[in-house]
């Protein structure tokens, strides 16, 4: 009998064992250390602590750095908002901010030169322009501008890529993306532009060879990517397309062999088109034309 229990009793000590072992050796009861009383901690034991230290913090890590808050305000750079906060000209909850690393919480009220800034989405249109407007540059003063036209399209500040004179017609692309259009400006990214020109006399097909196969000005070779008269046009009337960011290489190409632009419009940017789009209006890039510039590198 004293046998038989001390048979019985074997087996229960054996399993108390191997639960205890269990518990050192994988699972969330594993022990992994101890606590500064030198009490075995367990991974489920340290996974609570840690959850919990992290809502703690909270408070410090939420929100959006103020300079990204700027930039996405649509005011400037994050690089350029950096000087903006460092000279004083932001103001969080009427109080100025200079503090590089501070952090916008939901229920700030940021002021950027006393007015209020808020992120928004962005937003990207086109714009077919006429003739008589110009592309100011900032502080330029003029009596029309490209920014009046498209002055009730945001309420947000709008980027222009590109320039055209007061004389220059077609698409302008306009955004309150400062990323988006200080990459479609950079003059080393192939965009790719048609342009209908209007020469003062005609083209000799001899010089519209010269142009396509490549001329070099100011020691530099260009070409473009196709040109041609215009189909059932005159002789005057050319078509041109170019990958060069350079909105003067046009007037260059033709000037190199003694012919005048007397006009330019802009027909097609990136696959961007006049299409139902009269000149002096504007409208918004579509989802998949935003992507497909955004591809561009």
């Amino acid at each position: 009998m004293n046998k038989g229990k001390g048979g019985r009793k074997g087996p229960a000590n054996s399993n108390s064992k191997s639960k205890s072992t269990r518990n050192t050796r994988g699972g969330k009861n594993q022990i992994i250390g101890t606590s500064r009383t030198g009490k075995p901690v367990t991974k489920k034991q340290y996974i609570k602590r840690k959850k919990n230290e992290s809502s703690s913090t909270s408070d410090d890590t939420k929100g959006i750095r103020l300079n990204k808050y700027i930039a996405n305000s649509g005011i400037c750079s994050r690089r350029e908002a950096d000087v903006f906060i460092a000279a004083g000209s932001v103001f969080v909850n009427d109080k100025p901010v200079t503090e590089m690393g501070y952090r916008v919480q939901p229920d700030d009220q940021v002021k950027f030169d006393g007015q209020s800034i808020t992120p928004r989405r962005n937003e990207y249109y086109l714009l077919n322009k006429p003739k008589g407007f110009i592309t100011a540059n900032k502080g330029d003063k003029a009596s029309k501008t490209v920014d009046d036209l498209m002055r009730n399209a945001s309420g947000y500040h709008l980027h222009h890529v590109g320039k055209l004179n007061r004389t220059g017609l077609g698409l302008m692309i306009f955004t309150t993306d400062i990323k988006m259009a200080n990459k479609l400006n950079n003059p080393n990214l192939k965009l790719k532009r048609l342009y209908q020109v209007t020469l003062e006399r005609s083209l000799k097909h001899a010089d519209l060879l010269k142009i396509r196969e490549g001329l070099i000005i100011d020691g530099q070779e260009i070409h473009v990517n196709d040109i041609n008269y215009i189909e059932n046009g005159r002789s005057n009337e050319i078509g041109i397309e170019l990958s060069i960011n350079k909105e003067s290489i046009v007037k260059e190409i033709f000037e190199s062999l003694d012919y005048s632009v007397s006009s330019m419009d802009v027909v097609m940017i990136h696959g961007l088109t006049k299409k139902d789009l009269p000149r002096g209006h504007y409208r918004k890039l579509t989802q998949q034309e935003v992507i497909n510039l955004q591809m561009l590198s």
